[in-house]
């Protein structure tokens, strides 16, 4: 069974910085899929947040350019987001998402909170 669990959300100071992680189970080929981040703030839309590609290739939304790095491991099954500098804005649950071979999968997510 396919499955994303996201970790490493909590409360942060603005300013400060976590690391999300995502990890990927039960995927025959975990290296096949790009993997996505997106955000959902409350009573918002989701929203893409960047991608990184098969091939390594990676993109951000403007909001979080600068800011946000993806990067992933693919021996691991695993796809992280470092994020820096953190604003209030930030404040959302963030979930990860894997699209490949026609299907798209979705974790849970995971709560971010920038507030002093």
């Amino acid at each position: 069974q396919v499955q994303l669990v996201e970790s490493g959300g909590g409360l942060v100071q603005p300013g400060g910085s976590l690391r999300l992680s995502c990890a990927a189970s039960g995927f025959s080929m975990f290296s096949g899929y790009a993997m996505n981040w997106y955000r959902q703030a409350p009573g918002k839309e989701r929203e893409w947040v960047g991608i990184i590609t098969t091939t390594g290739g990676i993109n951000y939304a403007d909001s979080v350019k600068g800011r946000f790095t993806i990067s992933r491991d693919n021996a691991k099954n695993t796809v992280y987001l470092q994020m820096n500098n953190l604003k209030p804005e930030d404040t959302a649950v963030y979930y990860c998402k894997a699209a490949g071979y026609g299907a798209a999968y979705w974790g849970r997510g995971t709560q971010v909170t920038v507030s002093s």
